[in-house]
């Protein structure tokens, strides 16, 4: 991987290229007349477009730390939620992260903001657009493209209901005898939901739930109308665009409905059409596949995301540490690399939703998946199911914070183990090549939100507790408690990653042949800048650790000092490095 990566920038002769790949890319999915049609509207949107100023020239960074957070996250009286999300954040964690991911803080009707009913407004019980630009003058902004789908009770589909144009076809109705046995699902919820519209009852499309209805981008006016919504975000400071549940974007009855040739074309039209109005945002997309399908959507490393989500890692690295073995998280790991340098991984360990399971296909069995979800159980978390095409159930998502999943709450031993277990996870987040997502009930020590599964019925509730602010600052600023010493050693953590140029996101990375209670790589090619050696145990035994490093893959000294605990030396002998290490301890050695 090279370690750094130019920015974007459109000179006349790309420009040109890149009008006509959208023009023919239109054309290819519409057809030749309403491909131009389509073409002729879009650019005078694109020519119309105002950009603002934010932070970040969009170019990856080891100072790049994105944390997620819903927009209500911090309450207090008589103040916006994002406004205090902004306060809290500038006072805790500005020096040390420098973008973040609000979650769907649009109006909605259900799954905690995924259900959007107005794409360009903001949730009026949030604050205000001019709230989420605030937050954007401190931070760099990832926003949500929720655009798979659409709430019901949004005008777009009450207008489809009522028959209007141009919703009518806005939507993907299917008669409810049609074989759909293909389609690949991701919730055990029908397929299909019947309404009553105008022209007589219809059964719409809703991959999620009833409520989330299917978009139709078989329709060049949805299409339009879904990018002008994109173009919007980035006028009012979005710098990251996450798109949400892409792979299911297209439908074709007779095929599995996901990962679809037009999906990615879609996905190509839109990195375009950025590239050629802003081009530092960049896109995430969200895809809780397989990895190989799921690194898809890098494309060719120029034309589709710059940042997919490393949805295999937060799984297989909880499997490593219940295991106490990191034989399958190093074999996986040492497979990881992107097409080009215009791309890296959002890696993560933990988000709003569950740790999801369809990753382990292909690294796990089936019994070993089974085991999981018994010990996140044991540990008081959920497991949700999906259905498969033979209409059996099987693990799709476990429902459970990041820091129970890995410690019992039950358990009689010590805060400081379970502190110390938990942190080597997170480490080996921050040490992985790529740009890392941290998720705010990580970042603050949470626990399993039992109360508000019991409140609502969902699952997913149990890892998105909202906090009251004077509340959470007085835990961070007792040493006594598990929030505060989760955030300061996370924190420790991150301020030196952020300092070392081993760590930019396309730096360098080797997976180390270690022990399997051990999970080493080596960051960093020492040519354009440093190296550093990370070293995870991932049990609560002491480790003998034993490395053997070849000379050309190696920039170190022979005297290192541990980046954590700067007053411990290790000395490198021909390539040789061997050194205990406690348990749950980590390592990170830099030529002293």
């Amino acid at each position: 991987m090279a370690s750094t990566t130019a920015p974007f920038i459109v000179n006349r002769q790309t420009m040109q290229q890149q009008e006509t790949f959208i023009q023919q890319t239109l054309i290819d999915l519409y057809g030749e007349k309403a491909g131009k049609r389509s073409w002729a509207a879009l650019r005078k949107r694109m020519t119309s477009f105002v950009g603002r100023d934010a932070p970040g020239d969009g170019r990856f960074s080891e100072r790049d730390v994105v944390l997620i957070t819903y927009g209500d996250q911090v309450r207090e009286d008589d103040k916006s939620t994002l406004q205090s999300l902004r306060e809290f954040l500038v006072e805790r964690v500005e020096e040390s992260i420098n973008s973040v991911h609000v979650l769907p803080f649009y109006p909605y009707t259900s799954d905690d903001g995924f259900s959007v009913v107005d794409y360009k407004a903001v949730n009026p019980d949030l604050g205000s657009w001019s709230d989420v630009r605030e937050l954007g003058d401190n931070f760099r902004l990832m926003y949500d493209a929720v655009i798979n789908h659409i709430s019901s009770q949004s005008r777009w589909f009450q207008g489809y209901l009522a028959g209007e144009e141009p919703y009518r076809n806005y939507f993907i109705a299917v008669d409810p005898t049609v074989d759909l046995s293909a389609v690949v699902r991701p919730r055990t919820l029908p397929l299909l939901t019947p309404v009553d519209t105008t022209e007589g009852a219809k059964h719409v499309w809703t991959t999620f739930s009833a409520d989330q209805i299917d978009l139709n981008f078989g329709c060049p006016e949805l299409l339009l109308d879904v990018l002008d919504v994109l173009l919007y975000y980035v006028e009012q400071g979005a710098r990251l665009i996450r798109l949400d549940a892409i792979a299911f974007m297209w439908k074709e009855i007779g095929t599995s409905c996901i990962h679809l040739p037009q999906t990615h074309a879609v996905i190509q039209l839109i990195r375009a059409v950025l590239d050629l109005t802003v081009p530092e945002a960049l896109l995430v997309t969200e895809t809780n596949v397989p990895h190989t399908e799921n690194i898809s959507y890098f494309g060719n490393g120029a034309n589709e995301a710059q940042m997919v989500y490393n949805f295999t890692l937060p799984p297989l690295t909880l499997y490593a540490f219940q295991t106490g073995d990191t034989s399958k998280l190093r074999e996986w790991a040492a497979t990881l690399e992107t097409p080009s340098d215009q791309t890296t991984y959002f890696n993560f360990m933990a988000s709003h939703d569950g740790v999801g399971l369809r990753p382990l296909e292909g690294i796990l069995d089936s019994e070993q998946v089974q085991a999981m979800a018994k010990r996140v159980e044991e540990h008081g978390g959920l497991v949700s199911y999906k259905t498969n095409s033979d209409g059996s159930q099987s693990p799709y998502e476990l429902n459970i914070t990041y820091f129970d999943a890995l410690n019992n709450p039950e358990a009689d031993e010590s805060h400081e183990l379970q502190v110390d277990r938990f942190i080597a996870s997170q480490a080996i987040l921050l040490s992985l090549a790529g740009v890392p997502g941290i998720y705010f009930h990580s970042l603050f020590g949470g626990h399993n939100w039992t109360a508000g599964v019991e409140r609502t019925g969902r699952a997913r509730t149990i890892n998105r507790q909202k906090l009251q602010r004077a509340e959470l600052e007085a835990q961070l600023d007792d040493p006594s408690t598990i929030r505060h010493q989760v955030f300061h050693r996370y924190k420790q953590l991150i301020d030196i990653r952020t300092m070392e140029q081993a760590f930019h996101p396309n730096a360098a990375q080797r997976i180390l042949p270690t022990s399997p209670e051990v999970f080493g790589l080596l960051r960093g090619d020492g040519v354009n800048g440093s190296q550093v050696l990370c070293v995870h145990n991932v049990t609560a035994k002491n480790v003998t650790v034993s490395i053997n490093i070849a000379p050309d893959e190696l920039a170190l000294d022979t005297h290192l000092v541990d980046l954590i605990s700067p007053t411990c030396a290790f000395t490198l002998h021909n390539g040789q490095l061997q050194f205990e290490l406690q348990p749950y301890g980590v390592t990170w050695l830099r030529s002293g």
